[in-house]
């Protein structure tokens, strides 16, 4: 096999793709870990306090203010894969790079392939780590739900003055 042959076959095979692609999955992957534990952690903490005090609607305001920054969390993805994009030279336009990677990420695809030859397979990667981030985030935000449904609970059986006896059964 010749050398002309060996780089043919390695653009056919997108073989650059799988390692860029799998280091930039790992770095998003760990990004996403951290962030998603700091804020589960933050809201359990926080909502937990707040059940303890009877301030219902400040485990409501958590649970939101927690929904935004998972949200954020996903554009922080988004980020990283269009400025890896960029950086590697793989697309030329930073915000084109961003569009390509949040239309890959969401799985949306709404963008056609605009990476060069040899670099296809990335995309795959990218719709990948956006289908674990989302996964790994949906189970997070079922687990946040139960501390948002105590609240609600407890203060809409206050609201109808609900005996102590039966909102303990709640608690």
């Amino acid at each position: 096999m010749t050398m002309s042959q060996t780089s043919s076959l390695t653009t056919q095979l997108d073989l650059p793709s799988y390692a860029l692609g799998i280091a930039i999955l790992l770095l998003v992957m760990l990004v996403h870990g951290f962030t998603l534990l700091q804020i589960a952690k933050r809201y359990e903490v926080k909502s937990f306090l707040y059940l303890a005090e009877h301030k219902h609607s400040s485990v409501a305001l958590v649970f939101y203010i927690s929904i935004l920054c998972l949200f954020l969390t996903h554009i922080i993805e988004i980020f990283i894969w269009g400025v890896a994009l960029w950086a590697f030279k793989l697309l030329p336009v930073l915000s084109e790079s961003i569009l390509f990677a949040g239309s890959t990420y969401t799985a949306m695809g709404f963008m056609e392939d605009i990476l060069p030859p040899g670099w296809k397979m990335l995309a795959i990667i990218i719709a990948f780590s956006g289908m674990f981030a989302f996964a790994w985030t949906a189970s997070v935000m079922i687990s946040m739900t139960r501390n948002f449904r105590q609240a609600y609970t407890r203060k809409h059986m206050e609201k109808l003055k609900i005996p102590a006896d039966i909102i303990e059964r709640f608690k």
